[in-house]
């Protein structure tokens, strides 16, 4: 070999992202043997080991450590070079990808797909939906072009875009109707039903509730908003969601939804992108055109 190529460095991040053989194959769409050959071949070039031979999980050497990072960097450069592209026009151009959390992206979505493709409608909008870690993980490795999602992220390699502020509001079963509106310190006492581990949205309305995340326990938690709703008209118990849920979630469940009326809960939603991404201008343009005041 006389080279390094970019296949086998592309083989290389996935062998780092998934610390398995059989795993990075699959990610690269080829055979565990073929990548596997790859591997051994980059090792022979560079003249140095780069996975730990009889280590289970699989673990990097420490210059495998140190020639992931340079690989990355240089990837991402790579995939740079095919952004360029989609901004050589005035007009976004080609595909962007954007995440959203799942508290966002059903209420979001078609008001997201309709006034992208109306203002762009050169533009290929691909949309995944998943928790917050995963979306910051994946616009730094370039997966992603951008993400929505509740502010702030606090990742210094990323830019933050404010899109909007709404409340939250609480969701208790139509038997209640009439009685006075919870403190919210009182919540907890009252069988609070919260979203699984993993939700950002589940964080913050434990703060909101002042409770901490050794007392949940017994809290019973559920994978989306609308599982939560139900189980409210269940009669199990109570819930906080989103204001952008409420008119969707309650046209299928027999629950009464209240807004606070002292200091109610909020939430700040905005988009995320690479600093120095070649589409930011483009971003900033879409980010601008889904800003809403008030919900």
């Amino acid at each position: 070999m006389k080279t390094i190529t970019l296949k086998q460095m592309q083989y290389f991040e996935a062998l780092v992202k998934t610390r398995h053989f059989s795993r990075a194959a699959d990610l690269c769409a080829i055979s565990q043997p073929a990548l596997s050959m790859q591997i051994k071949k980059l090792e022979a070039f560079l003249d140095m080991p780069l996975v730990e031979k009889t280590s289970k999980p699989l673990r990097l050497t420490p210059f495998g450590e140190d020639f992931a990072i340079k690989i990355g960097a240089i990837l991402q450069n790579v995939r740079d070079l095919g952004d360029m592209a989609k901004v050589s026009k005035l007009k976004p151009q080609g595909s962007i990808k954007l995440g959203v959390i799942p508290t966002i992206a059903p209420y979001l979505f078609p008001q997201l797909i309709h006034q992208v493709t109306k203002a762009f409608p050169s533009v290929n909008l691909k949309l995944r939906e998943t928790i917050t870690t995963n979306l910051i993980d994946e616009v730094l490795e370039g997966r992603l072009d951008a993400a929505i999602l509740a502010l702030p992220v606090s990742e210094p390699r990323l830019t933050e875009k404010s899109l909007f502020e709404e409340e939250f509001v609480l969701v208790r079963p139509i038997s209640d109707n009439g009685k006075p509106i919870p403190n919210p310190d009182t919540l907890h006492e009252m069988h609070l039903l919260l979203l699984e581990e993993g939700h950002c949205f589940r964080d913050q309305a434990l703060s909101f509730c002042n409770i901490s995340k050794k007392q949940t326990r017994e809290l019973m938690d559920a994978s989306s908003l609308s599982t939560l709703v139900q189980m409210v008209a269940a009669g199990i118990g109570i819930t906080l969601i989103p204001q952008m849920a409420a008119s969707l979630e309650s046209r299928s469940a027999s629950v009464e939804m209240l807004r606070f009326e002292i200091n109610p809960p909020k939430r700040s939603v905005g988009m995320i992108w690479r600093k120095n991404t070649p589409l930011e201008a483009h971003l900033e343009k879409i980010a601008k055109i889904l800003t809403i005041k008030t919900i």
